[in-house]
């Protein structure tokens, strides 16, 4: 039985600007499962992001599918999308994404109001997640007053939140030095481990081969 949690068969995305085409992705096939860290590495302008905004189901292929949990992307209806990615997937960014007026323990919560979760259980998962990322100190930090590390554990600590079963995270040790970069993969790798999820990096940081469990080399949107 086929227990892939994010597929891609014979993919191809195409941009139209001004009449002009643009070949963001071609002819990718891919699959993930849970349990395992993939990264999608090449240089900026490869496809990358397109691949995992694929796999999120923003956005539609011109040709081929994607299948997200087993079913086709162009099965779901727009809301059940906007569900699916509330309350099985995770996002970790570059840029971190955390709302400056909220604290660290607020941008935790706000994630959880969407995904339905009663405040009395948001509330202790997120007290958990703060402390799982050694972050529990800063509950009530607003991000001004973070670090870059810090910024990205609770970033990371928010994407897990609504108990996702996969997590896409683009360029997530970008914005960071070396140490704290692979402190934030070795995170990654620990809830894989542990709760058996499935995270796909897409990234130019060749720092992240050694802790995939598969790497996938994209240039000019193919697979190399």
């Amino acid at each position: 039985m086929d227990n892939s949690i994010a597929q891609m068969s014979s993919v191809s995305k195409i941009y139209q600007r001004s009449g002009v085409e643009t070949r963001a992705l071609h002819n990718v096939t891919f699959e993930a499962h849970p349990g395992e860290l993939v990264l999608i590495l090449g240089p900026s302008g490869s496809g990358k992001t397109t691949f995992l905004t694929l796999l999120a189901g923003l956005q539609r292929p011109t040709t081929g599918d994607v299948l997200m949990f087993g079913k086709n992307v162009n099965k779901y209806s727009d809301k059940e999308l906007q569900m699916l990615r509330a309350r099985r997937i995770g996002f970790i960014f570059q840029t971190f994404y955390l709302l400056d007026s909220l604290t660290s323990f607020e941008n935790i919560m706000l994630i959880m109001k969407f995904s339905g979760l009663d405040k009395t259980t948001a509330s202790k998962r997120a007290e958990e997640l703060l402390d799982r990322f050694g972050v529990k100190h800063l509950k009530n930090a607003l991000p001004k007053t973070l670090s870059q590390g810090e910024k990205q554990r609770i970033a990371v600590a928010r994407a897990l939140a609504n108990g996702a079963e996969l997590i896409l995270a683009d360029e997530p040790t970008g914005s960071l030095a070396t140490q704290q970069g692979m402190i934030i993969i070795s995170f990654l790798k620990e809830i894989i481990k542990s709760e058996n999820k499935c995270v796909i990096i897409s990234s130019h940081d060749e720092r992240i081969k050694s802790s995939a469990d598969r790497v996938i080399q994209l240039s000019d949107g193919e697979i190399i």
